[in-house]
């Protein structure tokens, strides 16, 4: 899979995709990263790749040219089956959406600073615009990492036990379940006496049935969905 990133600042993503899962994901040719910086096709003398507001008012806006620029040659090396936006405004990312995602072969992702970018980007080039919360950054690197990174991990391949991925929080509307490890008593706090039965049918009732009080609890939107569709 690949994803190509554009960006103005570029240095912002070097550290994210470079260690842990991400880069063994590079390494096996599983994942391919590709950042992209905006300000080499800019054709101010400057390298600015901003521009003041048509109609007055605070902030810069992301020019037109250079982004289209870009877009426009990297289309023409290979189709996209998606070209992603990270702007606060847009649709929260969901698991859904990397599951989804996850299936695809080249992916694009802009990333926003400033006020945004030219209007006529988004309304001519981009087929989807991506939130991580109802919060501004200083700019979409970091956002765009969370994205690849909720992505690239579902890769067949990426993970050690590809099965985990099938127990994560979100992935049936549901958080996931508490867990635990060795030893079975710490300072006199115990490991629950079913999880060390070796009964995995009642341990998976355990599990489900925490996982449905941890989310009504602690997300009751999620929780909401879950019993609609149950």
């Amino acid at each position: 899979m690949r994803f190509d990133i554009l960006t103005i600042l570029p240095e912002l993503l070097n550290g994210p995709f470079n260690v842990s899962m991400m880069k063994r994901a590079q390494d096996r040719g599983l994942l391919e990263i590709h950042i992209h910086n905006i300000r080499d096709y800019s054709t101010d003398k400057h390298k600015n790749v901003d521009d003041y507001q048509y109609g007055g008012g605070a902030g810069m806006v992301m020019a037109i040219e250079p982004i289209a620029t870009l877009i426009e040659k990297l289309k023409s090396e290979r189709s996209y089956d998606e070209i992603i936006y990270m702007t606060p405004d847009g649709e929260l990312l969901e698991q859904r959406h990397s599951n989804s995602w996850s299936l695809k072969e080249n992916i694009m992702i802009l990333c926003g600073h400033y006020k945004g970018v030219d209007e006529r980007i988004r309304e001519h080039y981009i087929t989807k615009e991506i939130s991580i919360g109802s919060y501004v950054l200083t700019g979409g690197e970091l956002a765009a990492a969370v994205v690849v990174d909720s992505i690239g991990r579902l890769i067949p391949g990426v993970m050690n036990d590809e099965t985990s991925a099938l127990t994560d929080s979100f992935q049936d509307d549901l958080l996931s379940p508490p867990v635990y490890t060795r030893p079975p008593v710490f300072n006199g706090w115990k490991v629950p006496d079913v999880l060390l039965s070796g009964d995995f049918g009642k341990i998976e009732q355990w599990r489900e049935q925490q996982a449905i009080e941890r989310t009504q609890i602690r997300r009751p939107d999620l929780y909401k969905k879950f019993t609609r569709e149950d």
